[in-house]
């Protein structure tokens, strides 16, 4: 899978042409969500749920016939690896010319947890509709998109720097610059873009820029989840070891380390 290739071209699908995924794609899917894994090691369990059976919809969905969704145990760092292991789904439906889009809050959370029959030591962060695309977005779609300007990212000087967060960083390797730019074109709720990124050396800091708002019991840290996507959209595209260990740069209050990715 050529996973740059994926990344820029995916964009968030709202609305779906009503038919169901092949049985080739089913097969396909199944298989894949065995293969998943994330860096911290934890658990993410997988479910390709139909709608019609289990009543499930959102809201700012339109003609979906399927979700996805997963839950995990609620431990350190449980959020990160969530978001990490569904964007490898996101990505591979994505290579197959199927749509998904993040769901957080806009859909009944419990009709959800009850198709996956969630234990009280477990979490669902999130769900996706997944399918294929319709030729035309509803015109929910493209007023949402709008409204979080979907198209539309933070330049590369407030989101990467060297050495500490005074100096923007100016990547000269060809393969740094591509997985910066993987990061930069992720996927974030409301497009908040919560990931800062410092580099030392061959060490890349990934740090969460909190927003109020994004953190619940059922939820988790949603921002979390962000990073974990950034950190695999880095991962695939740069490769390289996650750790966590904090290395002691001077940041703002509303900055929290998360990991750092040595390559």
């Amino acid at each position: 899978m050529d996973y740059l290739k994926c990344i820029k071209e995916r964009r968030s699908v709202r609305t779906f042409d009503g038919s169901p995924l092949s049985a080739e794609h089913l097969e396909k899917l199944n298989v894949y969500l065995k293969t998943i894994t994330n860096p911290y090691g934890i658990p993410v369990d997988f479910y390709l749920l139909d709608k019609a059976k289990y009543g499930l919809s959102s809201p700012v969905i339109t003609g979906e016939t399927m979700y996805v969704t997963a839950k995990v145990k609620p431990v350190p760092h449980s959020e990160e690896a969530f978001g990490y292991s569904f964007e490898l789904l996101v990505l591979y439906a994505q290579s197959l010319g199927i749509g998904t889009t993040w769901i957080g809050g806009t859909m009944k959370r419990a009709v959800f947890e009850n198709a996956v029959q969630l234990s009280d030591d477990e979490r669902m962060y999130c769900v996706s509709p997944i399918g294929y695309p319709a030729k035309k977005m509803s015109l929910k779609e493209t007023a949402m998109r709008l409204g979080v300007k979907a198209d539309q990212r933070k330049p590369s000087n407030e989101l990467f720097f060297e050495n500490d967060f005074s100096a923007p960083l100016h990547p000269e390797h060809d393969t740094i610059k591509h997985a910066l730019e993987a990061v930069r074109l992720a996927p974030s709720a409301v497009n908040k873009q919560p990931w800062r990124i410092v580099k030392c050396e061959n060490a890349f800091h990934f740090y969460e820029k909190h927003n109020k708002g994004y953190s619940g019991e059922k939820t988790g840290d949603m921002q979390k989840i962000d990073i974990g996507i950034a950190l695999c959209h880095f991962i695939l595209t740069a490769g390289g070891n996650l750790t966590v260990s904090d290395p002691g740069i001077q940041t703002a209050s509303d900055m929290e380390y998360i990991a750092t990715v040595s390559i």
